[in-house]
């Protein structure tokens, strides 16, 4: 049995099988390019120093311990004849080419990736904000640019370091730019020319509102949240260009700026794309309400690669939306239907009312929509940290992300930024060729 993926779903998955297979009955392969799962609604508080980067991240080896992980990436699938085509560190340093893996049993679980345009200076300066790395380089670099400000003489490097452009108002956009808000115009206060009146982020999202989950009055709530806190909210304005470090609006604004965070949604993971699985308009995998490959036997998908229909919705032909919720609970029920199928017993229909949703607008800052009921600040945002904490997998990850949080509520912020992370060996290459440490120059 194949699993193509090591996120949320993949892991998930992975485990209640694991937990639920007789002895002999089968063997579980799970392929992630990383050892590690990330939980991303946490992203945006590890890149604020809320929360310990190695806690967001839960290690498949350790939680998968009767599977064979494999670290890798698989690039194609050849369903017909049961192979997946993966590369991994060791055929890299070998040389050798891709591996074939034989499997019976698909589950494909890959996820998604962020989705660009082809918006010129975007590949060259844009910052994403998918991965653990991403979150803590950002965090890095949103100090770096305190620093710079601090102590550049020229006016125009100082306003661009100052500037902060977040494109996207989704989640991911609208929390990330909620806490590093926080976080930066914090740290300002240990610097003894800059004044947090001095930082200025801007939000461009192309469509009329932002924070489309959590309901239309809680949306502008978010949006006059983000305005008082003088946040400058861009709707309906696209990023025409960012060429030389400079964002073009569509609105005819020119905003120099050293920062920007590219957040505007994602797309289906390429390796769906090289397959010969059926594929919507999108790029998603077709599937059935249980969670089955539509037309395809022994192959599975099911989260943000997967097309699901969604019974619970009063409009014919309505999908399941790609969201953490949705993916949470399809494992269960996926997990259910391969084993179920295994055995010869009937398949189960995933069903799952969408309840609402929960975002972070900053520390102690929130807005959230469920069961109907509309919370907004502190209450929101106890809410949100509450059910992410309850989702996050294992015991061990809970127990330490509370711990932090409880700590970080008797100290201080943490506004370290270690850049150099990012380039270890600069010391050590510099002294290598030099003959002489850089501290003793």
């Amino acid at each position: 049995m194949l699993i193509v993926g090591g996120g949320y779903v993949g892991l998930f998955t992975a485990l209640r099988l694991q937990r639920k297979l007789r002895r002999g009955e089968a063997e579980i392969v799970v392929i992630d390019p990383e050892p590690y799962m990330t939980y991303q609604p946490f992203l945006p508080e590890a890149a604020a120093g809320s929360i310990s980067p190695r806690h967001v991240v839960v290690p498949l080896r350790r939680v998968l311990d009767k599977c064979e992980v494999v670290i890798g990436e698989a690039t194609a699938i050849d369903h017909a004849k049961r192979t997946a085509t993966v590369k991994t560190l060791a055929t890299e340093e070998e040389g050798t080419g891709a591996i074939t893996v034989p499997y019976d049993e698909l589950i494909l679980a890959p996820g998604s990736v962020s989705r660009t345009l082809p918006i010129p200076g975007l590949a060259d300066y844009g910052i994403g904000f998918k991965t653990v790395e991403e979150a803590i380089g950002l965090r890095n670099h949103v100090l770096e640019q305190l620093d710079i400000a601090s102590s550049t003489r020229d006016p125009e490097v100082r306003d661009a370091a100052l500037t902060f452009v977040f494109v996207g108002g989704g989640y991911a956009g609208v929390e990330a730019l909620g806490e590093l808000e926080d976080m930066a115009r914090y740290a300002a206060r240990y610097y003894h020319n800059v004044s947090p009146d001095d930082l200025r982020f801007v939000l461009v999202e192309a469509t009329d509102r932002i924070l489309p989950e959590v309901g239309q009055d809680m949306g502008r709530y978010a949006v006059r949240e983000l305005r008082g806190r003088n946040i400058d909210v861009r709707l309906g304005t696209r990023l025409d260009s960012c060429e030389n470090r400079v964002a073009v609006l569509s609105d005819g604004s020119r905003l120099p700026t050293r920062t920007l965070v590219w957040t505007a949604g994602v797309k289906p993971h390429p390796v769906l794309a090289a397959t010969d699985l059926p594929l919507d308009g999108r790029g998603r995998l077709v599937c059935t309400t249980a969670l089955k490959v539509d037309g395809v036997d022994h192959a599975w998908a099911a989260g943000d690669a997967a097309a699901v229909p969604d019974l619970t919705a009063t409009e014919p032909g309505r999908e399941c939306a790609p969201n953490a919720q949705h993916a949470v609970r399809q494992t269960k029920v996926l997990a259910q239907n391969v084993l179920s199928s295994l055995r010869g017993k009937d398949l189960k229909d995933y069903r799952h009312k969408y309840v609402g949703s929960v975002a972070s607008l900053g520390l102690h800052k929130g807005v959230a929509q469920v069961y109907g009921t509309k919370l907004k600040g502190y209450p929101a945002w106890f809410m949100h940290r509450a059910y992410h904490l309850s989702r996050l997998p294992t015991f061990n990850r809970k127990a330490r992300v509370l711990a932090e949080w409880i700590l970080a509520g008797l100290f201080k912020r943490e506004i370290v930024s270690l850049g150099s992370l990012e380039n270890p060996r600069a010391e050590f290459e510099l002294a290598a060729g030099t003959g002489r440490h850089p501290e003793a120059s």
